[in-house]
């Protein structure tokens, strides 16, 4: 192919800016503005006759329209719902949509401030387990009332069903023995879905065996530890049966397929649902033992609301009395908190019934400490301070719904009636466990008064401390007794001898001490008007505020180090941290707390020490307003952070090792020393010292230390002196440096160009070593030694020698994909960088431009990949500006090649001779491309090469006009083009004709035929 000679066309930017530049139009105040709402006002003309008058018009505007017919119906179209009616599936639908809304009516009576049974449920089977082996009676029913026996007469059903409930109650049931926890757990729910499949398949009678059998095993206490998580599982099934009989007759009451409206009365109920309702509630009123007859009544409570406006006032006092002839307390308890728990769901505001409760278990509550319990816990093998921990989750529940808005009388005269009974820790307990935190607060003094009497033989004192100590952390007890309460509570928790107990009682008590002495940045911020107070060291308020927090984890410390007993307690020790940090938002104040470090020194486990570090730098980070300087906190935090960096190894997660990076890097963002810039470069020298192994860190080094350069060069406004010109060479020596260390290929050359720019920024541009200064601030360290050429051309010669290097397939985001669009991507902006970098005296002309494009040519490039050639076609634009006489930019006070050459012949010899040669392998390329199936490439890349000649090249050049004709045409020759996009070329080009100097164009238009398919 003949070689064709390139000619760039000159290009005036100023004109070229001004022309394109669009023309300013004055924008009045209430013009259309793109920001601006859109209001859409509809306009209606209505005519209206009236008697006696001639039509008239009337306008109005309205956003909406209302329908005065759909008004009148309240949204509910008669035929709709007739056309509803005659659908099961709508009315199936329509069931279950005012059965969800109902659902959610009852849940809303009492509000979100009440803590849900739901949320403890799982708290009580994690914590009330056992080892024994536990035994479970299962009832073996006859098959006599299964679904699909012929009964033709009612008296004959009526005959069976009882015959059924006959052979339950003489014993046909089985008993299954030696259960571990896990099988019992399993057993229970084999047999809450068998109620649901009985129910299911119309088994009304054995749905009702199975909760009777199941609430029988209520009355079990042979493995009492067990016992609060046995009324968990049984009353989960007891909850099942009495939605599926709530529901099943609800569904009895839709007449005509009507639904019953979501607070109905017992006057919307038609017979046949009042009818059954009765008939289970006497059913379960023929059970003859005690315990299963009231769990199953309780469990129906709601259905009373069928019968009677009053049925479930009369029937809890009822229930209530029911309690009372249950003998163990334990099952008497968990009975009466059932009933609380029924009551609050169906009927809260009838407290009468919650309070009888309560205070029938107090008259009961002697029973726990009598002889009867005392014979049975011997049977067990089980000491008291066992035994009285499960009362907890039924007494707090209880205690939970009556003070539920009580009163602060009622509250009041409950905590006195506790106080006068003898042994009351564990009601004490359970009153600071459910009474609201703000009362426990407020009378703080008097519970520790009331602590301090009670015998701690059953109940131990630090748990009644633990729960005070629970309330006194969400609400402000009085300020004048705070002192005097963290006192009291650790003169009793410092004496404990067990770590565990110390450590649940501190976790608790450290949250109160921060909470109530600390004091904030801010509080001691004196008024700009006033004039600071004079402190003494002994009078700073933060002084004074630490030193009860250095006090409790001294004494942490003290307690949890001897046997190492703090490696039991890392759940209890984070917590702590937590706390802490969470209330000591100024580091300078917190990393001054004496012990906070060497309590730090405990987490000798090295992924708990990591989580730990973790969440301080989170807190540091999410809190840190300000950049710091402080050697208090860098030395500490420096410290944290080395330690999570030393944690990563070959087998730390990717995620892991980003998160690290991310929290380390938000450090180094923090750290400013203002003017001191040489301090600065000293902090990032020690920081890539200590953090080598992550490669996040590395990269926010090089761009922070090329940001140092850049603020040194604003400071000094472009004017370097000696010392300033040493040290912005000592922040590109320590990028030179760094960067080879790293591992990704893209991330080294982006972070070569970004160096070399700030580089030319700084008019480092010749090949003097910069690095005395550099080796100082070092101190010498064996890299640093030697010397390194500190200049702009440094970074561009190593990224062009890293180009041969990229692999042809990298790893994004865990995925392979091909590497060639990011090098165009990355030699895109290099082109635009190296137009602007001037020639080295002692090399060739554009020696740079030469190198890369040696490196280009060596490249291996994928068979099927034209990237080459679009590389290409950017170095003939980069060599198009190149031959101008006044570049498109310029970096202040460097010298580019077009004030270096002035537009010398010999220069733009040489640049075209290049452009000729990039040319001819563009052509040399597209000649290779005269395959069937490559021809749209080939056309595509023919039209791309026109556009760079005409944007670029000079056409009045009759050799480079008839090299872009042949293009045209061979963008078309095999019907390839896209006939959208040559019309809009042609178009342009006549349009350009039109401009002075462009008359050339107007010839070459003509010369440019727009070719059909066909």
């Amino acid at each position: 192919m003949a070689v064709f000679p390139w000619h760039s066309r000159n290009r005036n930017y100023k004109a070229e800016f001004a022309s394109c530049r669009l023309e300013a139009v004055p924008l009045e105040f209430g013009d259309y503005h793109p920001l601006k709402p859109i209001t859409v006002t509809e306009s209606k003309t209505k005519k209206v006759s009236r008697k006696g008058s001639t039509s008239s018009t009337s306008s109005s505007s309205s956003s909406s329209v209302v329908d005065p017919l759909s008004s009148v119906l309240d949204g509910t179209d008669p035929l709709s719902m007739f056309a509803a009616s005659a659908d099961p599936a709508a009315l199936a639908a329509t069931t279950d949509n005012s059965r969800k809304k109902r659902d959610r009516d009852d849940n809303s009576i009492v509000g979100s401030d009440f803590e849900p049974w739901a949320s403890k449920r799982g708290e009580i089977l994690a914590r009330y387990t056992t080892t024994e082996k536990l035994s479970i009676n299962l009832f073996m029913g006859s098959e006599k009332g299964k679904a699909g026996t012929a009964i033709s007469a009612m008296s004959e059903k009526v005959r069976t069903r009882l015959e059924e409930l006959d052979d339950f109650e003489e014993g046909s049931q089985k008993e299954l023995l030696n259960l571990t926890q896990q099988d019992y757990v399993n057993r229970i729910e084999e047999l809450n879905q068998s109620l649901k499949d009985a129910w299911a398949s119309d088994q009304k009678v054995k749905a009702l065996k199975i909760v009777i059998q199941c609430s029988k095993l209520l009355s079990d206490t042979s493995v009492i530890q067990f016992y609060p998580s046995k009324f968990v599982l049984i009353t989960d099934i007891l909850d099942t049966f009495g939605k599926l009989v709530y529901e099943r007759i609800f569904s009895m009451c839709m007449d005509n397929h009507s639904i019953l409206p979501d607070h109905f009365s017992p006057e919307n109920v038609n017979d046949t649902a009042k009818e059954t309702c009765l008939n289970w509630f006497f059913k379960i009123a023929s059970i003859r033992e005690l315990i299963p007859r009231f769990y199953v009544e309780a469990s129906i409570l709601k259905c009373n609301k069928f019968l009677s406006k009053t049925g479930i006032s009369e029937c809890l006092p009822r229930l209530t009395c029911m309690v009372r002839g249950i003998g163990d307390p334990l099952v008497s308890v968990y009975a009466r908190a059932y009933l609380c728990r029924v009551g609050m769901e169906v009927a809260p505001h009838l407290k009468e019934s919650l309070d009888k409760n309560f205070f029938d278990f107090l008259l009961t509550f002697k029973q726990i400490h009598g002889d009867t319990v005392q014979n049975q816990l011997v049977l067990q093998g089980v000491e008291l301070p066992s035994y009285l921990p499960l009362y907890s989750p039924a007494m707090d529940w209880i205690f939970q719904c009556i003070s539920y808005h009580a009163p602060e009388a009622l509250l009041t005269e409950m905590m006195e009636r506790c106080k006068k009974l003898a042994n009351n820790a564990l009601l004490l307990n359970s009153v600071m466990s459910a009474f609201r935190a703000e009362f426990i607060a407020t009378r703080s003094m008097d519970f520790i008064g009331m602590i301090k009497e009670c015998d701690e033989s059953g109940f131990p004192k630090h748990l009644l401390f633990r729960s005070l100590g629970l309330n006194l952390a969400l609400a402000n007890p009085p300020e004048s007794d705070r002192l005097q309460i963290l006192n009291e509570a650790w003169k009793v928790i410092t004496k404990l001898k067990n770590p565990q107990d110390y450590i649940n009682c501190a976790e608790v008590w450290v949250e109160y001490t921060c909470k109530h002495f600390t004091i904030k940045k801010q509080e001691i911020t004196p008024h700009p008007t006033l004039k600071p107070p004079i402190l003494s060291s002994q009078s700073q308020p933060w002084k004074l505020k630490k030193r009860e927090v250095n006090t409790v984890l001294a004494d942490v410390i003290k307690h949890m180090t001897p046997d190492r007993a703090f490696e039991d307690s890392y759940p209890q020790l984070q917590s702590i941290i937590k706390k802490v940090i969470a209330h000591f938002h100024d580091f300078s104040v917190l990393f001054s707390v004496e012990k906070f470090l060497p309590f730090l020194d405990m987490f000798q486990k090295e992924s708990v020490r990591v989580e730990v570090c973790k969440c301080i730098m989170e807190v540091f980070i999410k809190h840190q307003q300000e950049p710091t300087k402080d050697p208090v906190i860098l030395n500490a935090l420096l410290h944290i952070c080395k330690t999570m960096h030393d944690s990563v190894n070959a087998l730390t997660l990717e995620d892991e090792k980003r998160m690290l990076a991310y929290l380390i890097n938000g450090f180094i963002k923090m750290v400013s020393f203002g003017r001191d810039f040489e301090q600065q470069l000293s902090f990032y020298v020690e920081a890539r010292s200590m953090f080598c192994n992550l490669e996040p860190v590395l990269v926010q080094l090089i761009h922070s230390v090329n940001r140092l350069a850049m603020e040194t060069r604003k400071v000094m406004k472009g004017n370097h002196s000696r010392k300033t010109a040493a040290f912005v060479r000592a922040c590109v020596a320590y990028c030179f440096i760094t960067i080879p260390s790293l591992v990704g290929i893209f991330t080294r050359l982006n972070l070569y160009l970004h160096s070399g720019q700030v580089a030319l920024a700084n008019q480092c541009l010749s090949q003097e070593h910069g690095t005395l200064l550099f080796r100082d601030i070092c101190r010498a360290s064996a890299h640093n030694r030697q010397q390194w050429g500190s200049s702009a051309d440094a970074f561009f010669k190593a990224a062009i020698s890293l180009v041969p290097e990229v692999p042809k397939m990298i790893n994004i985001d865990g995925k392979m994909r091909p590497s060639e669009s990011f090098l165009l991507e990355f030699l895109c902006n290099f082109f635009s960088t190296l137009l602007i970098v001037p020639d080295h005296p002692e090399h060739g002309v554009l020696f740079l431009v030469r190198e890369l494009l040696n490196v280009i040519q060596d490249y291996t490039w994928e068979d099927n990949s034209d990237e080459k050639i679009r590389i290409y076609t950017c170095v003939l634009h980069l060599l198009s500006a190149m031959s101008q006489e006044t570049y498109l930019y310029h970096v202040d006070k460097v010298d580019s090649n077009d004030s270096l050459y002035g537009g010398d012949s010999k220069f733009l010899a040489e640049n075209n001779k290049l452009c000729e040669t990039v040319m001819a392998q563009i052509l040399e390329h597209l000649k290779t491309l005269a395959k069937d199936e490559a021809l749209k490439r080939q056309s595509s890349l023919g039209l791309s090469f026109f556009n760079s000649i005409l944007a670029h090249g000079d056409l009045r050049s009759n050799r480079l006009n008839q090299l872009s004709v042949n293009l045209w045409h061979l963008a078309q020759r095999h019907g390839c083009a896209d006939t959208r996009t040559m019309v809009k070329t042609l178009e342009y080009i006549k349009k350009r004709s039109k401009h002075p100097d462009m008359g050339h164009l107007t010839e070459l238009a003509l010369r440019l035929p727009l070719q059909t398919r066909t």
